[in-house]
């Protein structure tokens, strides 16, 4: 089995449920609203259901965060490869602590951490993905630098690691994220917002035979483009987004949802965001 992977059946996942006090820094954190607190736990555990459903064995993460609320987005601080847990650097400096707080559920869950990241290196979870086991590709934007790129492909010197501008979209106080464009649900599959998609990655997807499902514009803001593929061809998105529902479905995936108007649209990160696969295959 290899972690190196997007798309294989999820077998175990780390998550961090939503802490109350954290609601409480939502404007310093960038949130769109305050999320309500029973909701969001609501929410959560449902997210976490549907994961065990899908076969996935779910490591919940426990160490306190104090005021963070992104903490629940899990995916950002680390990178996972097949010798262990790379531990990033965020480029959004109020995330930083979330290293930390990682590496400490990581080790509770028996991951081994083989590295990390130090200045001025950057890179966010949200920023990478693997298109097979060789091959990385790393946005570049606000929240990860060039720096995290070479850093990554020190580390990692079997890898192919392919980095692509993002736009500017809303600045450096946005979340912005290659992933927040761009999600594969199997080797020959993806879902996208193509006109934001960086023209060498659109090209690279052409070239590996990779078809894109079109994402409406009016639907890219709701997260359309962020899908959590529990296996090949079936996808856990956040409800809403009838248009991309349909379409993925006439291309024969099965498309799973859970409401997320408190830990997804609220923070904008979706099923992608919340959830760090740890092993599949």
């Amino acid at each position: 089995m290899s972690i190196q992977d997007q798309v294989s059946p999820l077998r175990r996942v780390y998550v961090r449920r939503p802490e109350p006090a954290a609601a409480d820094a939502w404007e310093a954190f960038g949130w769109r609203r305050r999320p309500d607190q029973a909701q969001a736990a609501a929410e959560h555990e449902a997210l976490r259901v549907a994961l065990a459903d899908a076969g996935a064995d779910v490591v919940v993460g426990a160490t306190p965060s104090g005021d963070d609320p992104d903490a629940i987005y899990v995916y950002d601080p680390v990178l996972m490869t097949d010798a262990g847990a790379i531990l990033l650097r965020p480029g959004k400096p109020a995330r930083r602590s979330e290293i930390e707080l990682a590496r400490a559920d990581l080790a509770a869950a028996g991951v081994p951490v083989v590295a990390a990241l130090a200045e001025p290196a950057l890179a966010e979870g949200g920023d990478l993905c693997w298109l097979d086991d060789r091959t990385l590709l790393a946005g570049v934007g606000y929240r990860t630098n060039e720096a995290g790129v070479e850093a990554l492909r020190g580390l990692l010197p079997d890898v192919d690691v392919r980095w692509f501008d993002l736009p500017h979209m809303a600045g450096p106080g946005a979340c912005t994220h290659l992933l927040s464009f761009v999600s594969f649900l199997d080797v020959d599959l993806a879902v996208a917002f193509r006109p934001l998609l960086p023209v060498r990655l659109a090209q690279l997807l052409e070239e590996r035979g990779v078809r894109v499902i079109e994402v409406p514009e009016d639907e890219l803001d709701s997260m359309g483009p962020n899908v959590l593929a529990l296996g090949p061809r079936i996808a856990l998105a956040v409800d809403g987004n009838p248009v991309t529902r349909r379409r993925l479905e006439d291309a024969g995936v099965d498309v799973r949802t859970y409401a997320g108007e408190h830990i997804s649209r609220a923070g904008d990160g979706g099923p992608t965001c919340l959830t760090r696969p740890l092993e599949r295959g």
